[in-house]
């Protein structure tokens, strides 16, 4: 009868335990546990400000918070380097796709990198941000760390640090010492103090200059006026006499077009009376004949009489009546 109780309790601290381990992994699974990675990055420049605990947030959203902070001191560079180990809770983000394909690693692909941010300008704490630079290579450092390396870049605050970092001021203030050497020596020169008063002088000719143009433009101005209005005159004349001149133009070609064709018409008729075929050319031609051998008659019939004048009246010699 002893052993029953016994039994008894060890069967109800048992199923106890079960009950108390069921609930832990109901409050780890809901709390996240499991669906933590760990991941390491890596800053050149200084880490002031950022603490363990900081939070890792994916555009503004937390998903990890910083779990540990290293200086690494390499001798052969005498470079320094800090790495940043924080827990990325994949928990608070909502997943589409393919739910085997290893999720920080696509969203590094996609061009996921971190960087350093203010998270009060009061306190000067800092925290990491992630977002994607898919136009920035993925610059990763060779470091001793088993965890996924999540590439980082400069914020503009950094850049404008490393760009003062890189002005030699002491060359700078070198030159500006110079130049305010240079301009000191210009201002106290003979040359500039005399600039003023070359300045007036030059004030003074050009109200002169000005004294003479308007005097100039007052005896011209009449001058223009007249001309303007003679203009205006034989303008106005030429208009009147433009027409008469136009009607007299076209009467007079009209007139040489009149004589040009009845000059045509005198040259055709020339042409004409002068062809080689032409009935008068040839009746011209039969006269001439007939003329010519009339004039030959008549001069037998003078040469007749010189020799023999009688004959008018007793008829040639040799029996001729």
């Amino acid at each position: 009868m002893s052993e029953k109780p016994h039994t008894v309790a060890i069967g109800a601290f048992v199923l106890g335990a079960v009950l108390i381990a069921v609930a832990t992994v109901l409050l780890l699974m809901g709390s996240g546990f499991g669906t933590k990675e760990k991941v390491v990055m890596v800053f050149d420049g200084s880490v002031k400000g950022l603490s363990v605990g900081a939070p890792l947030a994916l555009r503004g959203v937390k998903v990890g918070e910083v779990t540990d902070i290293d200086l690494v001191l390499d001798t052969d560079t005498a470079s320094a380097t800090m790495i940043v180990e924080a827990n990325f809770n994949k928990n608070n983000i909502r997943r589409e796709g393919d739910p085997d394909v290893n999720l920080t690693e696509e969203l590094i692909k996609s061009g996921l990198r971190a960087q350093l941010n203010t998270q009060s300008l009061l306190t000067g704490l800092l925290y990491i941000e992630l977002d994607f630079h898919p136009k920035t290579a993925a610059h990763l450092v060779k470091i001793n760390s088993p965890y996924l390396q999540i590439p980082t870049i400069e914020t503009d605050l950094e850049r404008f640090t490393k760009t003062l970092q890189n002005i030699d001021f002491s060359k700078l203030n070198t030159q500006i010492d110079n130049i305010s050497s240079s301009i000191d020596s210009l201002v106290s020169s003979k040359d500039f103090q005399a600039l003023p008063g070359n300045a007036n002088s030059t004030l003074t000719s050009l109200r002169e200059l000005s004294v003479q143009l308007q005097e100039q433009l007052a005896t011209s101005v009449p001058k223009l006026d007249t001309l303007l209005d003679e203009t205006s005159v034989t303008v106005s004349n030429a208009n009147k006499e433009l027409p008469q001149l136009s009607a007299l133009l076209e009467t007079n070609l009209t007139a040489l077009n009149a004589a040009i064709i009845t000059f045509q018409q005198g040259m055709t008729g020339i042409d004409e009376l002068v062809s080689p075929d032409s009935a008068i050319l040839y009746q011209l031609n039969n006269t001439l004949a007939e003329m010519t051998r009339t004039g030959r008659s008549l001069q037998s019939l003078a040469s007749t009489l010189q020799e023999q004048p009688e004959s008018v009246i007793i008829g040639k010699k040799g029996g001729e009546q």
